[in-house]
């Protein structure tokens, strides 16, 4: 297996994965409790002819740095092995059950069923989100909170599923999520469909600028929201500045709260600004290292 990857500040990670395009690469990042950066790195098996190794680094390279150059970051990029066995097992050693607010519980598959509090298994080897980052921990604890006023339930930018599954099991119900790409929709089905929830996925951009090979609008499946729908909990989880552009439609979709995530500290005010004049007010908010969540209400 083969390996191209840098190491940057934890503020970059978000970001990246939103402006990435891998086409057949994946990117995926871990970070060691021990170490102040972030690993972020392709993994691909050799190519089949005619394309060579060589070939695919140089891709790989080329679409990592375009990445970094577009949020900023600066960082050396570096290529190495894995033996296959130790490459399907090596992320495992980072990722262990959490316990999240007063409740939840998420567990990687090869852990063993936790004896109480409400569990949530996803493997983070195939997912788009597992709970260790600070934005996607508040919104569950938010979530958690929350859990005992029910309602309908919508998660902006689904990822692995993870919002929209632990909705679901603490009660919310119907339980819908969207995000722009599409193997995220297809994680988010499987995994929810492994943890035994009904949730729609579908795939939607905000503001409908995103467009598929036909330039057609993308938004679509069974689970697409009708003009004008609200859900009791909104979680948007996505970029600050993406929050800001996208209010309008944001706030159309609140029926009473509405969860937002993915906001560096400095950038807050500005988004709560954004909402604030939309009519929505801020009932708290968290603080987890870098990043804020705000509780908005109606």
């Amino acid at each position: 297996m083969n390996k191209v990857y840098c190491s940057i500040a934890e503020r970059f990670v978000n970001p990246l994965f939103e402006v990435f395009d891998g086409g057949d690469f994946v990117l995926s990042s871990y970070r060691d409790v021990e170490e102040s950066l972030t690993q972020v790195q392709i993994y691909f098996p050799d190519p089949e002819p005619p394309k060579t190794v060589a070939d695919d680094i140089a891709e790989a390279k080329r679409r990592l740095s375009d990445a970094l150059a577009i949020v900023g970051a600066e960082a050396a990029i570096e290529v190495g092995t894995i033996p296959d066995e130790d490459w399907k097992l090596s992320y495992r050693r980072h990722f262990t059950t959490e316990r999240i607010g007063s409740r939840l519980v998420v567990r990687p598959p090869w852990e063993p069923m936790p004896a109480e509090g409400v569990v949530v298994t996803l493997d983070p080897g195939l997912s788009f989100g597992t709970g260790k980052h600070e934005t996607t921990r508040a919104c569950l604890e938010y979530i958690d909170e929350l859990s005992r006023e029910g309602g309908s339930f919508l998660d902006m930018g689904c990822g692995s599923g993870i919002l929209s599954i632990a909705a679901a099991k603490l009660g919310f119900s119907p339980v819908a999520g969207f995000d722009v790409d599409a193997d995220a929709v297809q994680a988010s089905t499987e995994n929810a469909a492994a943890n035994g929830v009904e949730a729609k996925f579908f795939r939607h951009a905000l503001g409908g600028a995103r467009t598929d090979e036909n330039g057609d609008p993308v938004r679509e499946g069974p689970g697409s929201l009708p003009t004008g729908t609200r859900c009791d909990l909104v979680a948007a989880n996505i970029l600050g500045p993406l929050l800001i552009r996208y209010a309008d439609e944001i706030v159309g979709a609140v029926g009473r709260r509405l969860v937002v995530s993915g906001i560096l500290n400095t950038l807050y005010p500005e988004v709560l600004a954004a909402f604030l004049s939309r009519g929505l007010h801020e009932v708290s908010r968290r603080t987890l290292g870098e990043w804020t969540t705000g509780l908005l209400a109606r």
